[in-house]
């Protein structure tokens, strides 16, 4: 069976990202720019999910916080488009809404937004989930990995995932989620590890709601996806008959 191994390579920096706020309630719209703009961040306002699309199309922000309720294209339909879209899959999408229940959170994690922050909030909250997210995205460290007799590659360096020399489209959540895996072949990680490092520390989620990322990232790797086992009651590990520990 094929080994793991890693070569180290350098930290890329993050930079000063650009956010598209997507809001058509003036008063939070402007409440977040404001504490963006504080914090450094370039934003950008719109106020309905086909500004946001249009926008998008101009020029591709680094991340996108998008509400739900919007008056002509929901925040749903939104994100679906835009994780569907080979062009804008990888773009982090932070979901903000007054919808608090866990099936509507569920659902829009299903279609591949990165977190989920429930109205009201606190700006500073807001401003960490936009930093850990950002920081996710773009300072990844380490080398490639390579799983399955090197037929599945991770490059975090490129925060790409290849299999059978093509690209895998991944969301951010699920690449974090197989390179978290994949960081330690063999371990059992519970879902409480699961969510600290792949959504961040403090974010409240519920355990279907890593399933379901599990499930979608089995689907995006097809036969590959029995990689990922199940330790009932406890959580996932990589399996350690496929990949062996890092070099």
């Amino acid at each position: 069976m094929g080994g793991v191994t890693v070569a180290k390579t350098g930290t890329d920096e993050v930079t000063r990202a650009r956010v598209l706020v997507v809001e058509d309630e003036a008063d939070i719209a402007n409440l977040i720019q404001f504490h963006l703009a504080r914090e450094g961040y370039q934003t950008e306002v719109v106020g309905s999910g086909r500004s946001a699309l249009n926008a998008v199309e101009r020029q591709k922000p680094d991340l996108v916080v998008l509400d739900i309720m919007l008056p002509d294209l929901d925040g749903l339909e939104v994100c679906r488009k835009l994780k569907r879209d080979s062009q804008t899959h990888q773009i982090p999408i932070l979901m903000v809404s007054a919808r608090g229940e866990e099936s509507d959170i569920v659902v829009g994690l299903e279609l591949g937004a990165e977190d989920y922050v429930t109205k009201p909030f606190s700006p500073r909250v807001l401003i960490a989930r936009v930093k850990a997210v950002l920081r996710r995205r773009g300072g990844e460290a380490g080398g490639q990995i390579l799983l399955d007799a090197g037929t599945l590659v991770i490059d975090p360096a490129r925060h790409t995932v290849e299999m059978d020399g093509a690209p895998v489209e991944l969301t951010l959540t699920q690449y974090r989620l197989l390179h978290f895996l994949a960081s330690r072949p063999g371990f059992v990680r519970t879902r409480d590890q699961i969510v600290a490092a792949v959504r961040g520390e403090g974010t409240v989620l519920s355990s279907r709601a890593i399933d379901v990322h599990v499930a979608a990232l089995r689907q995006r790797l097809g036969d590959r996806g029995e990689l990922i086992e199940t330790v009932r009651g406890v959580g996932y590990r990589l399996s350690a008959e496929r990949a062996a520990q890092p070099a």
